[in-house]
């Protein structure tokens, strides 16, 4: 099968020396303030005399923002990622101006991501060495993974983590070979106790990350809530609270991945719901558990590994009432709480587990509208369209969506 070319990123862990430590927290703090200050300046504008500011604009404000006494020190470090933050702020402003996004958010010192990104104008790549500009030495990366053969990095992303783990992500463009094609299709309904329950009949356990490790964050939580504010036990302590969380992070997202993966790999067709996660962690109740299964990143992993690899992901209404809805017989029943896992139809009398029929409508509801050729419109950011809990409190038919 032919390779399509795409944009990837590799992401390495790395040991920075004292000095490089020093210029890229300078380089982080840099980049904070020009967001902040370019951020208040548009916001300035529009408020005052409903005028937006762009890129240049932000761009000149730099320079004189350099030239400036109290703001000097912005000339010490690079400027590529002085520069990248601007655009990064004018991308901001053109997604919620399209209304896809909320107004941009000032950047905090303790709540931001710390992270710079920098082009080849500002880091030289040679023999598999990283170096970055205003450091003479390279960055010490544990290349747990190769990068492609003769890849040629666009674009360096350096980052720390609430843990203080240094992060390096790479972006490449490569070639990515399409899996052959395959003749059989899946129906994929989310879960809480299954991450998710095929069309198969196959259930994919959920490890719960978060609940196993809940006793281990507590406690760190609570030895940091006994800390003096402001204290370095204070700070150790909250790294130790940062790296339980990462812990539950990494290996929440490799399991994911792997699952993913065998999906993507295994099926040619993958139907999936379009869940509002948003409006469903509203659910107190269920919030914590939801979060825990990380629906929203299931769903991100398999549309893009889909695209990349030639296979198909198809997203049914998520109004469709796929789990009291009869796989065998089409009868819709009345009602299906949550607390239902089995069921018998009143219509052909077939036995139901509640997910593995679920799962069966979605399937063969994402098949009609592939057929048909219609589409779905993901609802991501309305959280006030469904109720918490996966529960179809609306008949509607199969796969149309909202309009």
């Amino acid at each position: 099968m032919g390779g399509a070319q795409v944009k990837r990123a590799y992401k390495y862990r790395f040991y920075p020396t004292d000095a490089q430590r020093s210029e890229l927290l300078r380089t982080f703090g840099c980049v904070r303030k020009v967001y902040n200050l370019a951020l208040e300046a548009r916001t300035r504008a529009w408020f005052t005399g409903q005028r937006r500011v762009n890129y240049n604009e932000t761009s000149a404000m730099l320079t004189a923002w350099k030239k400036s006494d109290g703001l000097a020190f912005l000339g010490e470090v690079s400027s590529v990622p002085l520069q990248q933050t601007l655009r990064h702020l004018q991308g901001a402003f053109t997604s919620f101006f399209d209304k896809r996004a909320k107004y941009p958010r000032f950047k905090s010192r303790k709540k931001s991501r710390a992270s710079a990104e920098y082009t080849k104008s500002a880091f030289k790549w040679r023999n598999g060495t990283l170096t970055l500009a205003k450091m003479p030495e390279p960055l010490n990366i544990v290349w747990s993974r190769p990068l492609p053969e003769d890849a040629e990095p666009s674009t360096v992303t350096v980052s720390r983590d609430a843990a203080d783990r240094w992060f390096v992500s790479i972006l490449v463009e490569t070639s990515v070979e399409q899996h052959v094609p395959a003749g059989t299709a899946v129906g994929v309904d989310a879960g809480i106790n299954s991450l998710a329950t095929l069309s198969t009949g196959e259930k994919i356990a959920n490890p719960q990350h978060e609940k196993r490790d809940r006793k281990r964050l507590a406690k760190a939580q609570r030895e940091l809530a006994r800390k003096q504010k402001g204290s370095n036990n204070r700070d150790k302590a909250r790294r130790k609270v940062a790296r339980v969380h990462a812990r539950i992070t990494d290996r929440r997202r490799d399991h994911l991945h792997k699952v993913t993966t065998r999906l993507v790999r295994e099926n040619q067709t993958v139907v999936i719901e379009d869940l509002n996660v948003r409006g469903m962690l509203s659910n107190g109740k269920l919030a914590r558990a939801i979060s825990d299964a990380s629906w929203s990143e299931f769903r991100t992993m398999l549309e893009y590994k889909a695209a990349w690899y030639g296979r198909d992901v198809i997203a049914v209404d998520q109004w469709f009432p796929s789990s009291k809805t009869c796989s065998s017989c089409g009868r819709l029943a009345k009602s299906m709480p949550l607390n239902i896992r089995e069921w018998t139809c009143g219509g052909c009398h077939a036995r139901h587990d509640r997910d593995v029929n679920a799962a069966r409508n979605i399937l063969a509801a994402g098949l009609a509208v592939s057929a048909c050729g219609a589409g779905v419109r993901p609802n991501r950011g309305n959280s006030a369209t469904q109720p918490a809990g996966k529960q179809e409190t609306q008949p509607v038919r199969v796969g149309i969506p909202h309009l």
